[in-house]
């Protein structure tokens, strides 16, 4: 098989999340012995650690998605007793499944591309190999703003059609 040539995608037609091919885990670690407290300032000791998967963007050369394991550690201040983890939000925002880049080219799909949402998820496996759910990315556009108004749509005053062309109110 050359460049240009169409190479059927071996994942077309599957339709249960569990089927498709497992995931390459890279590790990242952002385990620290101590850090600053973000209360006081004072050195706070690491106590524990901790584990969080994140989906990053896969190549369909090698048919399969991409994971990151990151390794992180938890810290104590013996000042405050204030109780925090290792900063992961260089990778992904807190609390999400996916990392930057999969959130910015999934927006970035739907608002500059124009695809309809499930259209925008399988682009995301077919071409980078992350499998996201279309509600998840268009729970991402609205909170972008993105797809609230499209160009070229004219909206209408919104003084409602009875004041715009000024009838008289009727019960």
């Amino acid at each position: 098989m050359g460049p240009g040539q169409y190479t059927p995608d071996p994942t077309e037609g599957v339709t249960r999340v569990t089927d498709l091919p497992p995931a390459r885990i890279r590790h990242r670690s952002r385990h620290y012995r101590h850090r600053r407290c973000p209360n006081c300032g004072r050195p706070a000791y690491c106590y524990d650690s901790g584990c969080r998967t994140v989906h990053d963007l896969g190549d369909s050369s090698g048919g399969r998605p991409l994971d990151l394991r990151v390794h992180y550690s938890k810290h104590r201040c013996d000042r405050c007793r204030h109780r925090f983890c290792a900063n992961t939000s260089d990778l992904a925002p807190a609390g999400s499944h996916y990392t930057h880049r999969v959130i910015a080219l999934a927006v970035r799909v739907v608002v500059e591309d124009g695809l309809p949402y499930r259209t925008a998820s399988w682009h995301l496996w077919r071409d980078h190999r992350v499998f996201v759910p279309f509600a998840t990315i268009q729970n991402w556009v609205e909170a972008a703003g993105g797809k609230s108004c499209r160009a070229g749509r004219a909206r209408a005053p919104g003084l409602g059609t009875g004041r715009l062309l000024r009838l008289p109110r009727g019960r």
